[in-house]
């Protein structure tokens, strides 16, 4: 009898992950080795079972899809992602298979075609839903040129603090967090600011949800951090 196939499930919602870990385990090829509920328990997870397929959703809390996917992919070459969302925009197609993924499938397709995807990648195999190869392929079946979008001058660190910032935390929080001085993540701060195009914490909070880089935020307000002291801006 062959090997299961090993799939760790990552999405940030508890029942999403239970069904699809129903519904998965009753095929005979594929054992749930795991989940995560964020992007950085992916990333944990990832090195203590080392899985043939993590199932990937973009938006996760802490870490984000994308740069969870690139760590992965970096990291552990022989472990494939396959990212699983509700969205089929072109530039979320195209930043999640340059980040490394082998494959796109949208969160309504049926469970036959989900189970193709994961064997399909688990075999080395590149796999995209019908609906997203049309946004990133023309009517002749070539690959749509995309260009390079601010997000991608970002170095690693200035993604982090700008999920961070999205999140609510203040510039000391975010010092403490990383181990860094508050000059420090201040810099980040201003570079992100600088790269991006917008002129203060509301306007990086906007731009990482519009790009769904974070889910909405759960604090009231973009300028002020959550300790209640004011920040500049």
């Amino acid at each position: 009898m062959s090997r299961k196939l090993r799939l760790l499930i990552c999405d940030d919602h508890a029942l999403f992950r239970a069904g699809m870990k129903a519904v998965l385990q009753e095929r005979n090829d594929v054992d749930v080795v795991g989940e995560a509920g964020d992007g950085q328990v992916a990333l944990d997870e990832v090195e203590r079972l080392r899985p043939d397929v993590v199932l990937m959703d973009i938006e996760m809390p802490r870490l984000n899809g994308f740069d969870a996917t690139r760590r992965i992919t970096q990291a552990h070459k022989d472990v494939k992602v396959l990212i699983l969302t509700m969205y089929a925009e072109e530039q979320l197609v195209a930043r999640c298979m340059e980040a490394g993924a082998s494959g796109y499938v949208l969160k309504d397709v049926p469970v036959s075609q989900l189970t193709y995807a994961i064997e399909a990648v688990a075999r080395g195999e590149r796999y995209l839903s019908p609906r997203a190869v049309e946004t990133v392929l023309d009517d002749q079946g070539q690959r749509l040129e995309r260009g390079r979008t601010k997000y991608d001058l970002l170095t690693d660190r200035e993604r982090e603090v700008l999920k961070l910032l999205a999140d609510g935390l203040s510039v000391k929080e975010i010092a403490t967090r990383l181990e860094r001085s508050a000059k420090t993540v201040e810099v980040h701060k201003y570079n992100l600011m600088r790269k991006l195009g917008v002129h203060d914490r509301s306007g990086l909070v906007k731009y990482a949800i519009a790009h769904r880089l974070v889910q909405l935020p759960v604090f009231d307000d973009l300028v002020e951090p959550r300790d209640g002291s004011k920040e500049p801006v």
